[in-house]
């Protein structure tokens, strides 16, 4: 399954606070390694600062779980799954011809 997962800082805290936290989630960052059954497709960052997103592939939901818990103090998550739009084309495709043999 493929999965867009978006970030973003939690709100809250003084700028001392807020500098902190970025500190620490940097110092977090830098020991970090994706889990070994995850691909990662795409990872990238907001150039206002205000989070980033990756195209994540993987068949077990629970390694995802397992890294964004590492963050979850410093960063608020969304994750999408997704598919490729070529198959969610020929998905449309097969439910446009359903719904019209509906008579």
């Amino acid at each position: 399954m493929k999965y867009v997962v978006a970030w973003k800082p939690r709100p809250g805290g003084s700028a001392a606070e807020n500098e902190a936290a970025a500190a620490r989630a940097l110092e977090v960052f830098s020991k970090w390694t994706p889990s070994s059954d995850t691909t990662f497709h795409q990872f990238v960052a907001r150039v206002d600062g205000e989070g980033g997103f990756a195209v994540t592939e993987g068949d077990d939901p629970t390694s995802a779980a397992r890294d964004i818990a590492k963050f979850a103090p410093f960063l608020e998550y969304t994750v999408y799954p997704v598919l490729d739009v070529a198959e969610a084309a020929g998905i449309l495709a097969e439910a446009v011809e359903w719904r019209k043999s509906i008579a």
